[in-house]
């Protein structure tokens, strides 16, 4: 529903910053990480998840689309919750969590507080598959100013296409049509190569 949230950073802490946005200020659970990257200014951008439960509307925000891109697949696990999510995400770091998940690293994963053993295996069983195709360079921060091939390539794999196969017809597209063609071409032409 809110994709990020803007504004002037009113209240800072380890669990949860405030972030007044036209005089309504936001209340937003944050991760350890968020808050070793949230800068001392006065502005603050968070890109944000609305979790509704019947009892509570809670805000969760991140530094960065690829953490909340971990975050939401890490709470896409039967068992693991928001509060468990944001746990993880404060335990080691969203690389080494991606990278865990990955290689396998039962063990890592396990360390977390609130993560057993039949947990961590889950996790990875269901996330392994999902990351690798992706790519490790998900959690990378997006570039404001995409290039054709990028928006084209970030379309493709949130069609569900492995990101290497879509680098290669993206790049036979583009050579054909000598770099050429709008994002929109590229994609259809794309599509019918795949």
């Amino acid at each position: 529903m809110y994709a990020y949230i803007d504004g002037k950073l009113a209240f800072k802490s380890a669990a949860f910053v405030v972030i007044d946005v036209g005089g309504v200020g936001y209340h937003i659970n944050i991760s350890l990480n968020t808050y070793s990257k949230i800068g001392s200014g006065e502005r603050c951008k968070l890109f944000t998840w609305l979790h509704v439960k019947e009892d509570a509307h809670t805000l969760y925000g991140f530094i960065d689309e690829g953490e909340r891109r971990l975050f939401l697949h890490l709470i896409s696990i039967s068992g693991i919750g928001p509060n468990t999510g944001r746990m993880m995400l404060s335990s080691i770091t969203p690389e080494e969590i991606q990278n865990a998940i990955i290689s396998g690293n039962v063990s890592l994963i396990q360390r977390i507080k609130g993560i057993g053993p039949k947990s961590a295996q889950r996790v990875i069983l269901e996330l392994q598959d999902k990351l690798r195709k992706e790519g490790s360079d998900t959690l990378s921060t997006v570039p404001l100013n995409k290039t054709v091939r990028e928006e084209a390539l970030s379309a493709l794999v949130m069609l569900g296409f492995v990101r290497n196969a879509a680098e290669k017809v993206l790049d036979n597209e583009l050579s054909k049509n000598n770099n050429d063609l709008t994002v929109e071409q590229l994609i259809k032409s794309a599509l019918k190569a795949l």
